[in-house]
């Protein structure tokens, strides 16, 4: 079982700013688009409870289990009792395979984080103000706000003017004596910081300071706006998993695809092994008639067999073909005689492509790359690749040197620390070679 980790954003801010109205939506949107939400909701107060006197659960839990299931068909509930609060982070690890989730909460988690700021909300219209004031002055986005709310921290030689052109109701809501903090001090603390990435407002100082700072501003309403953002910067990019098998081979005599190995076809302990981190499964070959029985094997694993563009051999023009067939944008490569094919490295790479922006992810050591079991980011390689194949290049790493192209070496640390055991490159040409590692490592 691989698990995928799934990115998280926060959505944050103090009480009664509808976040809790603006992520059910939020959630809907993206469902609606075919996404798989998980959500987090962190609740403040240490005595809450999802179960309930008269249950035979809350009477397990009462005799002193320290931890019940609930399992009923389609969903299960798990209460543990804890020592503290339990991380942020941990929760979220612990909810592998969603394509992102969306946490009510938790605005000092590391996460980046979405503010919600409601005009009809005193102390949204303070913290806006706060906020405005702040962008005005020039300080930095992680600057301590709090002690600007407080009328510190400001430069002298310029807090006065900006203390004057900001709406005095957006600092101090009506009915609050001069002098006086109407807001208890968690509400007071809950400010914009340097994790902040865009605001949901209906205040126009919240909206001015988001444009000072640079980062986008959403209306209240305008979920699918935001459900954009969500898709573009933070949901789990969808990743292409190719598997390259362009046909008959000369060193191995025949089909590396249908060679067998361990009593069946070296194809399908490829499909096994790369299958379960897969949106889409491609196999570029050129004998689809001999590959037709995958179908049959793993009807649900949605194969599509794709024809090589080029009648050309090559590295290259085979990566041209899988970009071109790839509906997604991470375009993940694998040779079909690469017997210990990483699922894990796969994944590994995609959020290194993710954090990094890079458009090639290639696992590297002193001899060079390792072009056949890396990502590709499609928008990114498609068009030098297709120039490099016009030119007659054959090597993957003839494009890796274009100055359009970026390419983030994934080291022999960061493999093996994904795969202890190593072994991810290893690959057959020869009947012989084959027969070697099948001796050696079928009691994987």
């Amino acid at each position: 079982m691989i698990d995928i980790p799934s990115p998280a954003i926060a959505i944050v801010g103090r009480h009664n700013s509808g976040k809790t109205t603006l992520i059910e939506r939020l959630i809907a949107e993206l469902v609606g688009r075919g996404l798989d939400v998980g959500s987090i909701k962190h609740h403040s107060h240490r005595a809450f409870d999802i179960d309930h006197p008269g249950k035979d659960s809350y009477r397990h839990r009462a005799a002193g289990a320290s931890e019940t299931v609930i399992a009923a068909p389609g969903q299960v509930a798990r209460i543990k009792t804890i020592e503290g609060e339990e991380e942020c982070a941990d929760l979220v690890r612990s909810m592998p395979g969603h394509d992102i989730i969306v946490v009510e909460g938790y605005r000092k988690s590391g996460l980046a984080t979405i503010e919600v700021m409601r005009a009809a909300n005193k102390a949204d219209a303070h913290t806006a103000g706060v906020f405005l004031r702040g962008a005005r002055e020039g300080l930095p986005l992680g600057a301590d706000f709090t002690q600007l709310g407080r009328g510190e921290g400001m430069r002298a030689d310029a807090g006065a003017a900006v203390c004057a052109e900001t709406d005095a109701d957006a600092v101090a809501p009506a009915g609050a004596d001069a002098g006086e903090t109407p807001f208890a001090a968690d509400e007071r603390e809950k400010m914009p910081a340097g994790s902040t990435v865009a605001v949901v407002t209906d205040i126009p100082a919240a909206r001015e300071a988001a444009a000072l700072y640079g980062i986008p501003a959403f209306d209240l309403d305008d979920v699918a706006g935001l459900a954009d953002f969500l898709g573009e910067h933070y949901v789990r990019p969808r990743v292409t998993v190719v598997i390259q098998a362009g046909g008959e081979s000369r060193r191995m005599g025949r089909s590396k695809a249908t060679v067998p190995f361990a009593g069946r076809p070296l194809i399908c302990r490829l499909v096994e092994r790369l299958q379960p981190v897969a949106d889409e499964l491609i196999i570029t070959t050129n004998e689809a008639e001999n590959l037709g029985f995958l179908y049959e094997m793993y009807p649900h694993a949605g194969i599509r067999l794709v024809a090589d563009i080029h009648n050309e051999r090559g590295a290259l023009p085979g990566l041209y073909t899988a970009l071109q067939a790839a509906s997604n944008p991470y375009v993940a490569v694998v040779a079909c005689d690469m017997v210990f094919a990483s699922a894990r490295l796969v994944v590994a790479e995609a959020l290194a492509m993710h954090e990094s922006g890079a458009d090639v992810v290639a696992p590297s050591n002193k001899h060079g790359f390792e072009p056949l079991h890396a990502m590709y980011r499609k928008e990114g390689c498609l068009g030098p690749v297709r120039d490099r194949v016009q030119r007659g290049e054959k090597r993957v790493q003839s494009f890796f040197g274009d100055p359009a192209v970026t390419v983030l070496p994934f080291t022999q640390d960061r493999v093996l620390h994904v795969e202890p055991r190593g072994g991810c490159f290893i690959n057959a040409n020869t009947p012989e070679e084959l027969a070697r590692i099948e001796d050696s490592y079928l009691g994987e």
